[in-house]
């Protein structure tokens, strides 16, 4: 098996023409190419205007050992295959009688759950949420009436808050294992398009997220799991050797557990006060907040590309950018979750407070790009010791960002902060899930934070042209990036205090995206075994 890389066509080339162009590049015969497939696809924007796609490309042949002694074909190696991950191959037939529970049906509750049923247990998902459909009818009724329902919103609800934001694929987390691919695979087949295994930059987005994790759930009860929706973890029962007995679900029934996977997610906060009342331990971690700022895309498209969507005879698709600076105050200051033609969403999850998000279809298709610009939140920045801190300094500024908006998602101008922002001017038109409210900004979060803010957007606007535009629209307030705690574990992800207990995925502090979630669902599958 072969791979060359660094093999890179016009982006116009269909990815059917391929292995007709490896053929030829390689001097051999199209029908000698067998196992072909691309491993990975990213796209080089430095000759822009001109844009080309790089791929790595894998193959065999009869004349690998030839091919690889031909000093004039560069980039070409041998390829050994990826380890292929299977849950399936931990199957025991025993495994049907534990009594294993997932609470929460985010990535890292779906993948755990999904692996726990392929290897012959039987688990049961508790989900204090509703299903996908319903849970997206009870969200599209909140952004247009207002009326928040506290466990079917945003941020929770089967497919966790992944489900309604971009569906952004990509992780910084290594993985030689193969879980990465297998959680690739699996959204793949349930649903997602097979680019994602190799595109650099996947994304599959909220349209297609919820129809593959009703797929994924309907794979779990086939083979003899149960889910369980509207069914809330209120109480852990924890005998006298520290070990997990028992769960009360919606404060009144008891389910004997062996041992319970945590996918709680990062907004469960009553949750994060239970686990603490009980004695589980926990520690304070560093997140972010910020502000969401939208921009036309085509601003966004002629930055990246040398062109937009309406000047250019092959569109590759709505362009994305990643920024990150470190201000004079000593914060930095840096771009997370951008959804290229999304929507700013209302993403609260409690009775007069406010959080935002972003969020793209599929096609991410809107008129504007956006893009949370967060500053770094140091325990430090905590008002107390306590380890539910950070938790009381989200609840500050989304009490805060409801009162300004008057319960709408507040919205400014950039160059309503002071004199901030550049004259590159250009016309917007907001693009909002949820109500809106035009207001003042500038006192939201603490004055050291907004200087940060005001000055990364100078900054980044000198690395995209126009995006410190005063017409730049800013909405606030981004304050669920990341968990605030983490529910600390040991080298076998149990709970550092509470035996069969195993805290995981983002809610627990130990990921940050809908992958590196899934990865950590799958450990924690792994660790139960």
């Amino acid at each position: 098996m072969l791979i060359i890389e660094q093999f890179k066509t016009s982006v116009d080339v269909n990815e059917s023409k391929l292995k007709g162009l490896l053929a030829a590049k390689l001097k051999i015969d199209y029908e000698s190419i067998k196992d072909f497939s691309i491993v990975k696809k990213s796209l080089d924007a430095r000759y822009k205007p001109d844009l080309f796609n790089v791929y790595s490309l894998c193959f065999s042949c009869s004349k690998e050992e030839s091919l690889l002694k031909n000093k004039k074909i560069k980039n070409l190696k041998p390829y050994v295959l990826p380890k292929n991950y299977d849950p399936r191959s931990f199957y025991k037939e025993e495994n049907s009688t534990k009594k294993i529970v997932v609470i929460g049906m985010g990535p890292a509750g779906l993948l755990c759950g999904l692996c726990l049923a392929r290897a012959g247990f039987k688990p049961l998902i508790l989900e204090r949420g509703k299903d996908a459909d319903s849970r997206k009818a009870d969200i599209e009724n909140f952004w247009k009436n207002g009326r928040l329902l506290l466990n079917s919103n945003v941020q929770f609800g089967e497919g966790g808050a992944g489900t309604f934001s971009d569906g952004k694929l990509n992780t910084l987390i290594k993985d030689k294992d193969g879980r990465i691919s297998y959680v690739l695979k699996t959204f793949i087949e349930f649903g997602a398009k097979s680019e994602i295994l190799y595109d650099a930059k996947p994304h599959i987005g909220t349209d297609v997220l919820i129809k593959v994790v009703k797929n994924i759930r309907a794979e779990i009860i086939r083979l003899g799991g149960e889910v369980r929706f509207e069914s809330q973890v209120t109480d852990f029962l924890i005998d006298s050797d520290k070990s997990l007995k028992a769960l009360i679900v919606n404060d009144e029934e008891r389910i004997d557990v062996d041992k319970a996977v945590l996918c709680i997610g990062h907004s469960a906060r009553d949750t994060f006060k239970t686990l603490k009342d009980k004695g589980v331990f926990m520690e304070q971690k560093p997140f972010a907040v910020g502000f969401r700022v939208q921009h036309p895309q085509s601003i966004i498209d002629k930055s990246q590309y040398g062109f937009d969507k309406n000047t250019c005879d092959f569109y590759p698709g709505a362009a994305a950018y990643k920024l990150a600076c470190h201000t004079s105050n000593g914060r930095n200051v840096y771009t997370f979750c951008m959804c290229p033609g999304g929507y700013v969403v209302n993403a609260s999850s409690e009775f007069n407070a406010l959080a935002i998000n972003g969020m793209s279809y599929s096609g991410r298709s809107g008129a504007n790009a956006n893009s949370a610009v967060l500053i770094n939140v140091d325990v430090a920045d905590f008002p107390s010791d306590d380890v539910l801190a950070g938790v009381d300094f989200q609840r500050v500024i989304e009490g805060r960002a409801y009162e300004i908006g008057k319960g709408k998602i507040p919205y400014c101008r950039l160059g309503d902060f002071g004199d901030a922002g550049s004259d590159c001017s250009f016309d917007i038109n907001p693009e909002f899930k949820g109500e809106c409210e035009k207001a003042d900004l500038t006192d939201l979060l603490p004055k050291e934070f907004t200087k940060a803010f005001v000055e990364g957007m100078s900054l980044f606007g000198q690395k995209i042209k126009g995006f410190d535009s005063k017409d730049c629209i800013v909405a606030g307030v981004e304050s669920r990036s990341s968990s605030p705690v983490r529910i600390t574990r040991d080298e076998k992800l149990v709970s550092l205090s509470t035996k069969g207990l195993y805290p995981c995925g983002e809610g627990a502090g130990y990921a940050g995206g809908i992958v590196s979630a899934a990865v950590d669902g799958i450990k924690a599958f792994e660790a139960v075994l």
